[in-house]
């Protein structure tokens, strides 16, 4: 199982409660999950526009019954890592990149991590 990042994958998704997603179809001009690869993990962000809520994490793409897995929160907007309580509203699950998963080069053009580096070489 690898982690695997695509650009413009975007689905939408009506899944309740705080488990795997079924997920729907691909949005006008993205592409679905399947680019991700069965078993593969990806960083995922799940956006409810009805209940303003939104949650960034790690999931497992599942090709039969084409699921994404909630297997790590990252964050919420609930301040939490909990898996948020969906209610059934029409979501959006998209391929994101997450802000503290990050590593940059500041203004001096030295590498560094928005985050905890707690392993390899630089």
């Amino acid at each position: 199982m690898a982690l695997v990042l695509k650009d413009r994958v975007k689905v939408t998704s009506s899944t309740t409660g705080t488990g795997t997603f079924t997920l729907g179809s691909a949005s006008s001009g993205f592409q679905d999950f399947s680019v991700i690869g069965d078993g593969n993990t990806t960083y995922y962000t799940i956006y409810d526009n009805i209940a303003q809520v939104w949650e960034v994490g790690i999931g497992t793409y599942t090709s039969s019954g084409t699921t994404l897995s909630r297997d790590t929160v990252l964050s919420n907007s609930s301040g939490t890592t909990s898996p948020l309580s969906l209610a059934g509203n029409t979501v959006s699950v998209f391929v994101t990149y997450p802000a503290e998963k990050s590593v940059n080069l500041n203004a001096s053009g030295n590498v560094t991590a928005l985050g905890t580096v707690t392993s390899g070489t630089w």
